[in-house]
C-alpha cells in the first residue's frame, strides 16, 4: 500500500538511506535536503510542502514544493524529488509528483521543475505534463488548467 505523507521537523525512518542511494547514484538533491534539515531550513513557508511516500511501510521517495524565486509570477518548483531504485516503475514517483502538484496548484497557476539531474527527468516530468521551457533557471513549466 502505498501512503503520501507530509513532512514538518524530522526526517523519517529511512532518510539516511535514502541519501545514501541518491548519492550512489550522483544525485545530490537528498544530501542537500539533509543539509538543510541540519541547517533548520524546512518547506513550511505558505504554499510549500516536503512529501514522503512509503510502500508498505518503508520510505520509497521524497518530493519538496518550494516558492519559485525566479519567476516574475506567483509560481512553486517541485524540487528535492527521489525515489529508491527498487521502487521505480511502481507507481510511486508519478503519485508523488501528482500529489506536489495538486498541492502546487492549490496556491499559484504555474509550476516548474529542473530536470537537469539524470537522463531519466525531462521524459518522467513530459510524462506527468511538464513541457519545456528554456524561460528561467529550470526546464519545464507545467501551467493549470
Amino acid at each position: 500500500m502505498l501512503q503520501i505523507v507530509r513532512l514538518f521537523d524530522e526526517p523519517p525512518d529511512g532518510f539516511d538511506n535514502l541519501v545514501a542511494e541518491a548519492s550512489g547514484e550522483g544525485v545530490r538533491n537528498m544530501a542537500l535536503l539533509a543539509e538543510d534539515w541540519r541547517n533548520g531550513a524546512r518547506f513550511q513557508d505558505d504554499g510549500e510542502a516536503l512529501l514522503a511516500a512509503f510502500l508498505a511501510g518503508e520510505l520509497a521517495g521524497i518530493g519538496g514544493l518550494a516558492v519559485e524565486p525566479a519567476s516574475s509570477q506567483p509560481a512553486r518548483r517541485l524540487r528535492r524529488f527521489y525515489v529508491r531504485p527498487a521502487v521505480r516503475r511502481s507507481g510511486v514517483a508519478s503519485a508523488l509528483a501528482s500529489a506536489l502538484i495538486h498541492e502546487g496548484f492549490d496556491s499559484v497557476n504555474l509550476l516548474t521543475v529542473n530536470a537537469r539531474a539524470s537522463e531519466a527527468a525531462a521524459p518522467f516530468w513530459e510524462a506527468q505534463g511538464f513541457v519545456p521551457d528554456a524561460g528561467g533557471p529550470w526546464t519545464h513549466l507545467m501551467r493549470k488548467g
